[in-house]
């Protein structure tokens, strides 16, 4: 079925509650798959793949009608839930989240139509079905407690795929990823408990988070305590160094779906918190730890540059990369301008796209081969042509080259963060040097020299392994020659988000035509320059 009716019948019910859709689709997909009959197994991937590919479908919708125009929330649905504590179902959606919701419903079907899971396939599209709920469920809530169950949601499925279709180290990587996020979890209820009660509004307790930051009632020690607990949460689990060593673990031990889901969806958990919780409901705190956040997030992308250079198994090789793009993330995010902000939203979507094909790449590779160390894989390229065409192209656009998607993300950060953390963004850009390094040379011996006898029989992808990574293909080439499309929807929210922080921070955004030496903050300047025009003079 093609997509033009699906977007037409969504176009004539505008009051059709999408976002709900979009969580509850999956969810009856996996009650079905559940309740299927023991001696029917062979359902359970078929029909999972249709409920989440209607998910997909309701995403691309969502897109279409989406108006870029509007930097505020689309398609709120709100319904009261625990009317007593201010706990309400409340889910909305801006040019931030949009395109993660749209990676995340368009991630799982492909998955789970294009990877075997080996055994026990009932419970494992289940899991993958309630994953994709619980991810949707958590870009698009605007309630805080909504956010924290839906954040909470994907954690039990996460784990059982691991422990269940994993490795042989599989059961210990996913109790250190249970272990690891869940005390990162621990923080986060209790920051959000206290931002709820502390910075209550005179209407009552809420965890709407448009009043709680609107309203900032907490005070500046206060905020920044709360501000401190839910960055903990969300590093964790993007993750930073020193906090991501569950990350390698969990992604060599994962079954492939699992990898891919993790880099496409699960670790943009963590950096969309960092945004849209750390920038909306504490910006002065974020102000204040800005420093210390772009250190870290810098430190992680030399250290996961230089530590994947060291690897010796292809797919933990890729799952430090992943540390070292979300350590761009950070940077961009706690650079404060909108071009790094709106670099980092589109490194997330492109990052999903290119490492999510690189883990599916080498998941393939493992089935033919059954083994990921580097040192036993040579001339890979002269028995599987293709296959090594389109993992050249994937590892590209994973480098950052440009006309590929991964270029864009990383070249708005960089361009973004110079005007506010010059020195930090100097040391990041070396983190690009470093990617070409290792993924070129573990190209060059993985694909180049030659092939050992059991290299030469090495299968080229077959169809339906190439109708899985044909539209990661189209993506990366799309959206690396017109990233028009994300840039339209991201920008204005980022801007407005940029805006608010600005109010209540304290930071003076740069002009398009103020010099690089940005001040840090209203009242530094002012006291430096007591004659200086305010923003709302210069307007």
């Amino acid at each position: 079925m093609s997509a033009g009716p699906l977007l037409a019948a969504a176009e004539v019910a505008p009051g059709f509650p999408i976002l709900n859709a979009l969580i509850f689709v999956p969810v009856v997909g996996a009650l079905v798959v559940a309740l299927l009959p023991r001696n029917r197994p062979d359902l359970a991937r078929p029909l999972g793949t249709l409920f989440a590919a209607i998910g997909g479908a309701l995403a691309l919708a969502l897109a279409w009608q989406f108006d870029t125009a509007n930097p505020g929330f689309q398609f709120e649905s709100t319904v009261s839930w625990i009317p007593a504590l201010g706990i309400s179902w409340k889910v909305g959606i801006d040019g931030i989240s949009l395109w993660l919701v749209v990676l995340t419903s368009v991630i799982v079907p492909i998955v789970l139509a294009g990877v075997d899971p080996h055994h026990d396939p009932k419970p494992y599209t289940a899991w993958l079905l309630l994953l994709q709920a619980g991810s949707v469920g958590a870009f698009v809530a605007l309630d805080l407690f909504l956010f924290f169950v839906m954040f909470e949601v994907v954690l039990v499925p996460m784990y059982l795929l691991i422990a269940g279709w994993g490795y042989e180290g599989r059961r210990y990587a996913a109790t250190k990823f249970f272990i690891y996020t869940m005390a990162g979890s621990a923080l986060l209820l209790v920051a959000i408990v206290a931002t709820a009660v502390l910075g209550k509004p005179d209407s009552g307790i809420t965890f709407d988070i448009q009043t709680l930051a609107e309203g900032q009632h907490l005070t500046e020690n206060a905020a920044r305590w709360c501000f401190v607990a839910f960055a903990l949460a969300f590093l964790v689990k993007v993750p930073v160094v020193p906090l991501h060593t569950w990350l390698p673990d969990a992604h060599t031990e994962a079954p492939t779906a699992g990898s891919v889901v993790l880099a496409a969806v699960l670790l943009k958990l963590g950096t969309y918190g960092l945004l849209r919780f750390g920038l909306y409901l504490f910006p002065e705190a974020s102000h204040w730890a800005a420093p210390v956040l772009v250190t870290v997030g810098v430190v992680g992308v030399i250290w996961g540059a230089i530590t994947a250079a060291m690897q010796r198994d292809l797919k933990r090789l890729v799952a430090y990369s992943s540390v070292a793009h979300m350590g761009f993330i950070v940077l961009g995010i706690f650079a404060f301008t909108t071009q790094a902000v709106g670099g980092g939203v589109i490194l997330m979507v492109n990052h999903g796209i290119s490492t999510g094909a690189l883990f599916l790449l080498v998941g393939m590779l493992y089935e033919r081969r059954h083994t990921r160390q580097i040192d036993e894989l040579a001339g890979i390229q002269s028995a599987a042509p293709v296959y090594a065409g389109v993992f050249t192209l994937m590892m590209l656009s994973s480098v950052g080259v440009p006309g590929l998607n991964g270029f864009v993300g990383e070249f708005l950060i960089l361009i973004g963060s110079f005007e506010t953390r010059r020195w930090w963004t100097v040391v990041a850009a070396t983190g690009v040097i470093l990617a070409a390094l290792y993924l070129l040379w573990a190209y060059q011996r993985v694909f180049h020299g030659p092939p050992a006898a059991a290299d030469r029989t090495t299968a080229d992808l077959r169809r339906g392994e190439l109708a899985t990574l044909a539209p990661f293909v189209i993506a990366v080439v799309a959206l690396g020659v017109y990233p028009k499309p994300l840039l339209n929807a991201v920008e204005p929210a980022s801007d407005k988000l940029l805006a608010h922080f600005a109010q209540h921070s304290g930071f003076e955004l740069p002009a398009p035509d103020d010099p690089v030496e940005v001040r840090a903050s209203s009242e530094h300047s002012d006291a430096e320059h007591p004659d200086a025009p305010h923003d709302e003079d210069r307007h």
